[in-house]
Order: C-alpha cells, then sequence, then structure tokens
C-alpha cells in the first residue's frame, strides 16, 4: 500500500506541476500580441508592418482628421486601458493624449513618443522621413517585447528597402515634369513633402482660420510675380485654405493627404505618396 501511495503521490505532483511547466517557454507574453494603440494612421501603418502577427493595433485618429480637433470617446479611452503600448508622435496637436493616458488609468502602458524630423522636414511622406519613422517605432516595440526584437529588426529592415526604392521610383516619375520649375504655393503642412519632391516652392499658408484678408492678399501678389500655377492644400488642416489664393490666381489646385487612407484605397505609406504624385502631375498636365 505505501508502494502504491508514494507513487500516486508522484503522479498527483506530476500532473500539478505541468502548467507551471508548459509556462517555462523562455517568451513574453506567453506568445500572445502586444496590444498597441496609436494616435494617427501614419504610426498604425508602420506597425502593422512591423509587428505583424505579433502585435495588434489600433488607430483613434480618423485618417482624414486634423489631430489638432480630435475629440476622445469613451471606445479610446477602453481601448488605452487595454493596451500594453501607446504611440504617438509628440506633436502639440496631441495634447489631448495626456488626459486620455490618465483617464485610462493603466499602470503598466507604456507609452513613448515617436516624432520623427530630418533636418527641418517633419513630414512622413518624405522616405527619409518615413525611414527614421521606422527606427524609431522598431525600437519601441523592442522595449515593449523583446523577446520578438529580432524579428522586428527583420521586417523594419525589409520595409526600409521597400521606403528607399519607391523614393527613388517617386523622383524618377517627378523627373518628367521638372518639379523644379514649377513655383507653387503650398499649405505649410505640405511643405517637407513638396521640397522632398524637388518643387519650387514660393510661399506657404496656414490652416484656414490664420488666412486674413490682408494675408490672402500678399499670397495672391506673390503668386502673380512668381509666376504660381499650382495651389496646393492638405486634407487634414483645412482642405479648402487656398481655394480663394487658386481662384484669384486662375490656376490649377489639388488637395493632398499626409495621412495614410486619408483618401480611399491609400492605407499604406506607398499607396499614399502614389496618390499624392499622381494628383500633382494630372494638375501640372491639365
Amino acid at each position: 500500500m505505501k508502494k502504491v501511495s508514494i507513487v500516486l503521490a508522484i503522479i498527483i505532483i506530476g500532473i500539478m506541476t505541468l502548467p507551471s511547466l508548459a509556462g517555462c517557454t523562455g517568451e513574453e507574453n506567453n506568445g500572445s500580441e502586444i496590444k498597441v494603440v496609436a494616435s494617427t494612421s501614419l504610426i498604425t501603418q508602420i506597425v502593422e508592418r512591423i509587428g505583424g502577427d505579433k502585435v495588434s493595433v489600433v488607430n483613434i485618429i480618423p485618417p482624414a482628421q486634423c489631430p489638432g480637433h480630435f475629440d476622445v470617446k469613451p471606445g479610446d479611452i477602453q481601448q488605452l486601458a487595454d493596451a500594453d503600448l501607446f504611440l504617438l508622435h509628440g506633436w502639440q496637436g496631441e495634447m489631448f493624449s495626456e488626459d486620455l493616458i490618465a483617464t485610462a488609468n493603466n499602470d503598466e502602458l507604456l507609452v513613448i513618443k515617436v516624432n520623427a524630423v530630418v533636418g527641418e522636414n517633419e513630414n512622413w511622406l518624405s522616405p527619409e522621413v518615413q525611414s527614421l519613422a521606422v527606427d524609431n517605432i522598431t525600437a519601441a516595440l523592442c522595449q515593449a517585447d523583446p523577446a520578438n526584437a529580432a524579428a522586428y529588426q527583420s521586417a523594419a529592415a525589409d520595409y526600409k528597402a521597400i521606403i528607399d526604392a519607391k523614393g527613388a521610383e517617386v523622383l524618377a516619375r517627378l523627373a518628367a515634369i521638372s518639379p523644379g520649375s514649377i513655383s507653387v504655393l503650398c499649405s505649410d503642412q505640405q511643405m517637407g513633402f513638396l521640397g522632398w519632391a524637388g518643387f519650387n516652392i514660393v510661399g506657404v499658408f496656414g490652416r484656414p482660420d490664420t488666412l486674413t484678408p490682408q494675408v490672402v492678399k500678399d499670397l495672391v501678389d506673390l503668386g502673380r510675380s512668381e509666376n504660381v500655377v499650382l495651389v496646393i492644400d492638405n486634407m487634414q488642416s483645412g482642405a479648402n485654405a487656398g481655394a480663394g489664393v487658386a481662384e484669384e490666381l486662375g490656376c490649377a489646385r489639388v488637395i493632398l493627404s499626409n495621412f495614410p487612407g486619408g483618401y480611399e484605397n491609400t492605407e499604406t505609406w506607398e499607396d499614399t505618396i502614389d496618390y499624392n504624385v499622381e494628383l500633382l502631375m494630372a494638375a501640372v498636365s491639365e
């Protein structure tokens, strides 16, 4: 009877030990996805590409909306309360984030700002800025989930190769219209991208509420003196800000998007930059 009892005890101890052994895999999160909340689609599309099936990501600011005019919803608070990582740009327009973080009351939440600026260019559509953003977001994912750092770094290297190739392709396409000879007035939110693309930017303007009658007159006078042929607005900061200036000048006008998903079927960085370039080339060709 003693032998039977000893054997039975060993079996019971072994069964009780199995769950703890199963958990000793050496991987964080027990193989589950890390939950990421991103403030904008600029961040979201990079997280999706680098994180793959190791992350689940939620974007909270609609792509066509200005971050500075975003109103937090109860669902956004719950998303952050359940998240492991919150990625945001650190822009002044994201001031809502402080209250959002406090209200979510998630002591385990890792908050990282991934703003990317190259020189004076902070437009994420520009390949060099997009590439730096990839580096910053990759570092954030590695910090939140070090067990999968190698996978994140490998995916980031692949995506950066795509960025380099797309940048070269876009510049080759634009060369056909000689952008340096095209004088434009543009939204200050598109200045970085258009400067990278090689357009001759003779003046910039801000949001609609900054365009007083005197500012508009000055822009029109500048446009006439510099033979401006194109006015370029930014969807997210006031799509029709430059409409009156373009009308006075009698020139073409386009509305570009700074965020993936702003226009239909532009969910990735490549889709967005291609769509913007198509708008620019079509306007110049008219």
